[in-house]
């Protein structure tokens, strides 16, 4: 089977067939989903991408889903991960009436949904608001962020330790980050003499925001199943980390670890079929609406 792993940052298969914008392993091709999937027509039996759908903003996603619909085969299936915002919602509520009626875990419980709300959508720097409540010491509700963002934030939080006493291991690809940063900082100062301190926050803050690391949308059960049919798939599911219509699917542990934990379980999981019996004709009309929805081929 030909199975492709769109995005796939740190988690990625030898089986699959793993694409990234920055390849963080063996084997990843480095590509810009944003030019389209770099595979033929008809050539996958399956796609999955995990959290990069809301980093896609909403009127380029139709485009991306599309293009996911045209490498895939007649019946393969589509796989998608993103935040939960029904949860994040049900979760909202239930801390904001707490809260209220004073109690005080749920209020940092109330403080930390907000961010998983809000932040990564309106944040100007890396890391942002959820960075800095993440470097508290001690976190008043860590078992909550767990819970939340399960082994994704146990990474963060040792990671803030970690450079907090001084252990924390020099990043991969440190010598392209500090030749990135130069040019950012001389590309800083030359919009400081050009445009003045306005200018440059403004170049900085919009850089920054088309980086990648803000969330354009949210997603839902319902809006995820509508932009699914949208893009030509039919029968939606939503799903669990382990459920798939993939075959072997928990063997690969791409949304959940050796030991059966759930790698991000803030996670919405749907599945959706491209139909059987698809003309050609039809799939090279979605190709072609790529473009403009704003993914180039």
């Amino acid at each position: 089977m030909t199975l492709v792993n769109l995005g796939c940052g740190s988690h990625y298969h030898p089986d699959w067939i793993n694409i990234d914008i920055a390849p963080l392993g063996p084997g990843v091709i480095a590509h810009d989903l944003s030019r389209g999937v770099p595979l033929g027509d008809n050539t996958s039996d399956a796609v999955y991408h995990s959290h990069v759908l809301e980093h896609i903003r909403r009127p380029e996603a139709i485009g991306f889903m599309r293009e996911c619909f045209r490498v895939l085969k007649p019946g393969g299936t589509i796989r998608v991960a993103v935040p939960d915002l029904e949860r994040i919602a049900r979760t909202y509520i239930e801390k904001l009436d707490a809260s209220l009626a004073d109690d005080a875990r749920a209020q940092d419980d109330y403080a930390w949904i907000m961010l998983e709300m809000y932040d990564q959508t309106v944040r100007e720097r890396s890391g942002g608001m959820m960075a800095s409540y993440l470097r508290s010491e001690p976190i008043p509700n860590e078992p909550f962020i767990y819970e939340r963002i399960g082994e994704e934030g146990r990474k963060m939080i040792e990671g803030v330790r970690s450079r907090r006493a001084g252990g924390a291991p020099a990043p991969a690809g440190g010598a392209s980050r500090q030749v990135r940063s130069l040019v950012e900082r001389l590309r800083e100062r030359a919009a400081a003499m050009l445009l003045g301190s306005d200018g440059k926050r403004i170049i900085s803050v919009g850089r920054f925001r088309l980086e990648g690391e803000v969330h354009q949308w949210m997603y839902d059960r319902y809006s995820l199943a509508e932009l699914m049919r949208e893009a030509g798939f039919i029968d939606p599911q939503q799903r669990s980390a382990t459920e798939s219509r993939i075959p072997s699917w928990s063997s690969f542990n791409l949304d959940t670890l050796p030991d059966g934990a759930i790698v991000k379980p803030d996670s919405l999981f749907m599945e959706a079929v491209k139909p059987e019996g698809i003309q050609k004709e039809e799939v090279d009309s979605r190709s072609s609406m790529v473009g403009e929805k704003g993914i180039q081929k």
